[in-house]
């Protein structure tokens, strides 16, 4: 996978990293780079995050903790080339994040896609708090209709101020996107959500064993006492093949 670049691994992650967790642009992450003696085109940065948040994706998923039996589900709202997508998420009570998927339309089959993927991802929960949304109660039905000769039912319950949650959880996914250029692109849009909710995840101790991203070794040279951070230069790589 990170075979055929002009860059070390630990520099790819790390750039993606940057883009991930905090509220930079592309350009802001090139000059923090080079701050760190690392020469790299904020094009090239862009590149990275489109092709390896997939990897960060599904490496997480291999050792994520597991999540409680009882989930809020909820959407919110996100701009994607001037029109309102909608970001399907939920958490348990204890606010870990379960699952997501950015959907082009708000309706029952969306909602029916998220929640197979999160339970597929995550198991089958006992029960699933929502909001007054018809599409959300309707997808629930129709899995539990499905699922009948099981006898294991979801239990559907609709509590307003138990979803407060989730929707405080929203503002922090919003607050990231608010802080950036917005999307253009749907696909981008879904990686790079994928990758924001990723992070999250890691930040709130949902990964098994060590951090992901330390776990690469990502490091550069320590400042000695009375002398200049040795710097690293690689060359600056506009179009990077691979």
């Amino acid at each position: 996978m990170f075979k055929h670049h002009c860059f070390p691994k630990s520099i790819i992650i790390q750039a993606v990293y940057f883009k991930l967790r905090f509220s930079l642009s592309y350009r802001d992450v090139e000059e923090l780079m080079e701050i760190r003696g690392v020469k790299v085109d904020h094009a090239t940065i862009q590149r990275w995050v489109f092709k390896f948040t997939p990897v960060l994706d599904k490496e997480f998923r291999k050792r994520k903790k597991r999540v409680g039996m009882s989930w809020r589900m909820d959407e919110t709202y996100i701009k994607v080339k001037g029109e309102w997508r909608y970001l399907y998420r939920a958490v348990d009570k204890q606010g870990n994040t379960v699952d997501f998927l950015l959907t082009k339309r708000r309706q029952r089959m969306s909602a029916q896609s998220f929640l197979i993927k999160a339970i597929e991802h995550n198991g089958k929960p006992r029960v699933i708090n929502i909001d007054k949304s018809g599409s959300n109660s309707s997808a629930i039905r129709v899995y539990n209709k499905r699922a009948l000769a099981t006898k294991s039912r979801i239990r559907i319950r609709k509590c307003k101020y138990l979803n407060n949650i989730v929707e405080q959880d929203h503002r922090f996914i919003k607050w990231r996107i608010q802080q950036g250029l917005g999307f253009k692109e749907f696909e981008s849009a879904r990686r790079t959500l994928s990758g924001i909710e990723v992070v999250r995840m890691i930040k709130k101790n949902q990964l098994i064993g060590h951090d992901l991203i330390s776990s690469h070794n990502v490091e550069f040279k320590k400042k000695k006492k009375g002398q200049p951070l040795k710097k690293r230069s690689y060359p600056l790589m506009r179009r990077e093949g691979g």
